[in-house]
């Protein structure tokens, strides 16, 4: 019987994404945890803070794979409607969370809890809360979709808080060859390796550090054994072509 593979995929919102004024530094977190937890982050998309964008991408998303983590969009200002839009999306209204309100009140001091940041407070009829142990305004789940908060510290505190609720496959393992021979010299031999296993993914990322080019083949897969074959395969590729294979080596 063949295992079910968990596939996820990552929506973020934000204009500042889009307008390389702000780097994002959620993906990498998440690929990451994915990974460890045995869900495979198949596709991520970047879009505007368009009610349209928001909820087309949702849509389409929540469909294809088991889950859907949203990041951005959720703060005080007019600009932050990933919740209405996700509202949109399921087709139900957005309310106000009366949980979602006593945790705010509980957080601001007296005469600070005002319209806007009563705004944090909307999440759609029928949504569970994220706790959110860093700022306390929470994120949601709604179907198979995580409105997480864009702020990274924030994020990563959410997603580690619903972390062990969520059911994935083995954990994604990774080894890594480095050598100092071209892309143009593997190739061949590299795709030959991987025809013989398919079930292992097999990356070629070249690279510049001090001292000059190189290659980093990357490995990834949920088996150990077979991913050790492939490693030693790679390095033997390595070997005859006159290069000295360098294993799991930061930064190659």
């Amino acid at each position: 019987m063949t295992e079910k593979t968990y596939t996820a995929c990552l929506v973020i919102v934000g204009n500042e994404i889009l307008s390389g004024r702000t780097t994002d530094a959620n993906l990498p977190f998440l690929a990451k945890r994915l990974g460890e937890l045995g869900i495979r982050l198949r596709e991520v998309r970047v879009v505007a803070d368009s009610e349209a964008a928001i909820v087309k991408a949702v849509n389409e998303v929540r469909a294809a794979y088991d889950y859907v983590f949203t990041t951005g969009g959720i703060g005080p200002t007019h600009d932050d409607i990933t919740s209405g839009c996700v509202a949109k999306a399921f087709g139900v209204d957005l309310e106000r969370n009366p949980e979602a309100v006593r945790r705010l009140e509980k957080h601001y001091k007296p005469g600070m809890l005002n319209q806007a940041r009563l705004r944090m407070a909307e999440v759609p009829v029928g949504a569970t809360l994220i706790d959110n142990p860093v700022s306390t305004a929470p994120g949601f789940r709604l179907g198979n979709v995580f409105v997480l908060a864009g702020v990274p510290r924030i994020m990563q505190a959410m997603f580690e808080g619903i972390a062990p609720t969520l059911t994935g496959g083995k954990p994604m393992l990774t080894r890594s060859v480095g050598c100092t021979l071209g892309e143009g010299a593997l190739a061949q031999g590299l795709g030959e390796i991987q025809a013989r296993h398919p079930d292992v993914d097999i990356g070629s990322y070249p690279y510049y550090r001090v001292g000059g080019f190189g290659v980093s083949l990357v490995a990834r897969g949920t088996d150990k054994g077979r991913l050790e074959v492939v490693v030693r395969e790679i390095a033997d590729l390595i070997t005859s072509l006159g290069g000295a294979p360098a294993f799991d080596v930061a930064g190659a």
